[in-house]
């Protein structure tokens, strides 16, 4: 089924189920007010039956009437979830239409200095990582960005498209992940506060003292207070034992204060991530990096779903001395605050090991749910098949895929050995720097696993390093040719020390004269070729593309050109071999008024 119309289909039966949700809400408002008015009739018919008879019709109205009130916050919560679902779809039928501005850009993970991430648009608004994002957590983000900036192994690239195909097979259960994560997001804040509540020393769990204090004090508390209902002990007697209480109810609050702050107002992120982790449980995986990511969640005792449950109760209940109405009667009764501080430490000395792996497992499945969703939406699209040797390119209908594909254009690329280098020559506008960024942003998705825009596409690891664009720095007073140097600087050093890299360059030198920059050009190419490095180098210098004369083996020349007619440009953005012979940069002065 085409992806367009899956999801036209699914948010139909979505908005199905949505209207069925909303009927049911009104007739359980209906049931709770029956409940309600029954609960009156009920006292009002039956008193002279006796207040036994009443008692029970009342308890047994009741019990029916809060069934009624949990009946009801489910199915908001289904209500919730399935608005999510529905927005799902709808924003995929937007970015299948080339509209996926709506997503996270990953703008907080530019980097200050990268091989290729500014040239490449990897971060941003219309960026790659904007056009993969479906993650929901600060981690999946942290995850899909590290896969897209660090090239991976063979081994682990595999594996990560082993998992794609699996997950895109299976759309609905990916839709049913990312609403989960919908409904809260689960943030690096949490997970740091989790993180350093991880790593303290416990306090209380291992001292004997409050461990007694813990049932001593709630026992003797519920004993006086059912002595004095008794009338054995007087209420001067009973305010003297609940004074004594409230004020070790005071120092404990103190004391509990600082976990307090390290855990509270998580609740609803740990809800979130218990049920994903749920999810993730009731499913069974086939691919090798599935089945080892389900397998963090797999503990001896219980299900991470249901520890983190736990957890989310423990911190609900914690939370509850926000709320003094309720607290203070809880901390001088029960001494809540002990209850609480110790079932936490239990819970770390049960599942310490355990959290961040939870986590980091979380993150990388919505990662690789953001791969699978690009395997989805286009079909069209292949996985690169690796070569081990170095260095080895090829492939064929290889398209920009931030480009409308309505008005993209795609080409190939033949690149057997790393003693050839491509030198492209080319009009201004004509489609040389979309070419290199084409086969930069395919082979970054290639080497993050996931799929890429062409009919096929076949490459050695590589890690790309580029030199497209080049700004000055005034914080630094480096000019932009200075910034390009360093730039290429980076690059050389590379070479010469006979990294696995893949160059692509763009207009080089263009920040000095012209003959200066043609020698520099000549003299970086024969390096190049001299380190047998993997490059592609785009140009207006239509003279170093003579260099072939010297270097017949090494040098593949191709070319974009124009075709003029009645001082009117034609591009058809199709690369082809040789060197390129028609020039336009005359005529678009003269469009913009130099007099030429």
């Amino acid at each position: 089924m085409q992806p367009d119309i899956f999801y036209k289909k699914r948010i139909e039966t979505l908005e199905i189920q949505y209207q069925q949700l909303l009927q049911k809400k009104s007739l359980l408002g209906w049931l709770r007010f029956g409940a309600i008015l029954a609960i009156g009739l009920a006292v009002y018919f039956l008193w002279p039956s006796g207040t036994g008879t009443v008692a029970v019709a009342v308890v047994a109205l009741l019990v029916a009437f809060t069934r009624l009130v949990f009946m009801d916050l489910a199915n908001k919560t289904a209500i919730k979830h399935t608005q999510h679902l529905k927005k799902i779809n709808e924003a995929e039928l937007k970015a299948l239409a080339h509209d996926y501005y709506h997503f996270e850009d990953g703008h907080e993970y530019i980097p200050a200095t990268h091989p290729y991430a500014g040239d490449l648009d990897i971060f941003g608004r219309a960026s790659l990582y904007q056009y993969c994002n479906r993650t929901t957590s600060d981690m999946g983000g942290a995850a899909l960005a590290q896969w897209l900036l660090q090239p991976a192994g063979i081994h682990e690239i595999l594996q990560r498209q082993e998992a794609a195909k699996e997950l895109s097979a299976t759309p609905e259960w990916r839709q049913e992940l990312q609403a989960y994560g919908m409904e809260q997001k689960i943030t690096g804040t949490t997970q740091q506060r989790l993180h350093e509540w991880l790593d303290a020393e416990p306090h209380f769990i291992n001292n004997s003292t409050w461990k007694v204090l813990q049932y001593a004090v709630p026992a003797l508390i519920i004993t006086v207070i059912a002595l004095n209902m008794a009338d054995i002990i007087t209420n001067p007697v009973r305010n003297i034992f609940l004074l004594a209480s409230a004020l070790l109810a005071l120092v404990m609050a103190k004391k509990i204060a600082p976990l307090h702050l390290q855990v509270s107002r998580m609740a609803d992120e740990l809800a979130v991530l218990a049920n994903s982790v749920h999810l993730i449980e009731q499913t069974g995986f086939k691919s090798p990096l599935l089945s080892s990511l389900q397998s963090k969640f797999v503990l001896e005792n219980k299900p991470a779903s249901v520890q983190l449950k736990q957890l989310k109760k423990i911190v609900e209940r914690l939370d509850l001395r926000l709320n003094p109405v309720v607290f203070i009667p809880l901390a001088v009764i029960l001494q809540w605050d002990i209850q609480q501080a110790m079932a936490l430490e239990k819970w770390k000395q049960r599942n310490k090991q355990n959290i961040n792996d939870w986590f980091e497992a979380i993150g990388k499945f919505e990662a690789l749910h953001s791969f699978a969703g690009l395997a989805f939406n286009h079909p069209e699209w292949c996985y690169p098949v690796f070569k081990e040797a170095h260095f080895f390119i090829a492939g064929e209908n290889i398209g920009h895929p931030l480009i409308n594909a309505a008005k993209r254009v795609n080409n190939d690329i033949s690149i057997t050995s790393r003693e050839e280098l491509m030198l492209i020559t080319g009009s201004n506008m004509a489609g040389k720097s979309t070419y290199l960024r084409s086969i930069g942003v395919n082979t970054v998705l290639a080497m993050a696993g996931a799929p890429v825009c062409a009919r096929s596409f076949t490459l050695s690891p590589v890690q790309i390093i580029s030199s497209m664009r080049i700004a000055d720095n005034l914080e630094e007073s480096t000019s932009t040719f200075y910034a390009e140097l360093k730039k290429l600087k980076a690059i050389i050093d590379r070479v010469n020390a006979g990294e696995k890299i893949f160059i692509l360059l763009d207009e080089i030198l263009r920040g000095t004269n012209s003959l200066d920059r043609h020698t520099g050009s000549v003299a970086l190419v024969k390096q190049l070729i001299k380190h047998k490095a993997a490059c592609i180098i785009a140009t207006h210098d239509v003279e170093l593309a003579k260099l072939k004369d010297n270097y017949p083996d090494n040098i593949l020349n191709y070319h974009f050109d124009v075709q003029v007619a009645n001082d009117e440009l034609y591009f058809d953005y199709k690369l082809k071999e040789g060197i390129c012979n028609s020039l336009n940069a005359s005529i678009l002065m003269k469009k913009i008024g130099i007099e030429l």
